[in-house]
């Protein structure tokens, strides 16, 4: 059984989809899922890239693109109040649900994934928020120390590995970005001979052109 490590920021609709839709995209494969909560800003900040809600007509494709993605996969979805919008307190909730050192269930994330991308409130409302807790019922405090060290190590781990956005699965040490990279994880489960040859390797060495200044 193979084990894959699920990287998210609840911030991102594809990061969403990709979660509600992996049990369907990978029905019949055998493995289980570490889920790796990470601060897709310090992605971006380290890479020197805009989040696609900070560019305006990538914004508007964005979320046409994403209602069209839910609606063809069946998956009920609703735009927050407000977006782009601070993730820490979700994200060190999410962590706070197990003890030091440990990750997030399906079932916490799942309720985090959905207090955000279900109903268009604001994910920060104070109240939802209040709410959000009792459910999830952390372990430890979401505000603590410990906790905030945790999601700053798992940020710098993913940026350690290589990872720039979110969704990103991991596999035996391949990174897969994004909900349409789901097909691809699935066949690399089903042991498809082109992850083992020279072919996964060989696509990603295309000779650099212009570089901008």
């Amino acid at each position: 059984m193979k084990t894959l490590s699920f990287w998210f920021d609840p911030i991102s609709p594809y990061a969403y989809l990709a979660f509600e839709h992996l049990p369907q995209a990978l029905e019949g494969c055998s493995y289980v899922v570490d889920y790796r909560p990470v601060l897709f800003a310090g992605l971006l900040g380290h890479w020197g890239q805009l989040g696609p809600a900070e560019i305006a007509p990538k914004r508007a494709w964005t979320f046409r693109q994403v209602a069209w993605q839910a609606h063809r996969l069946g998956i009920d979805m609703a735009t927050p109040a407000q977006h782009p919008f601070n993730p820490l307190a979700l994200l060190r909730l999410a962590l706070a649900s197990a003890p030091a050192g440990g990750l997030p269930n399906r079932r916490v994330v799942e309720r985090v994934m959905r207090h955000v991308w279900r109903g268009g409130a604001d994910a920060n409302d104070a109240g939802r928020l209040q709410a959000l807790r009792e459910a999830v019922a952390p372990q430890r405090d979401p505000n603590s120390g410990p906790v905030k060290a945790e999601l700053r190590a798992h940020t710098d781990a993913a940026i350690a590995r290589g990872l720039f956005g979110v969704p990103t699965v991991e596999l035996d040490g391949r990174l897969f970005w994004g909900l349409d990279a789901l097909p691809m994880v699935r066949a690399a489960l089903q042991g498809d001979p082109w992850f083992d040859g020279a072919a996964w390797d060989a696509a990603a060495a295309a000779p650099p052109g212009v570089v901008r200044g």
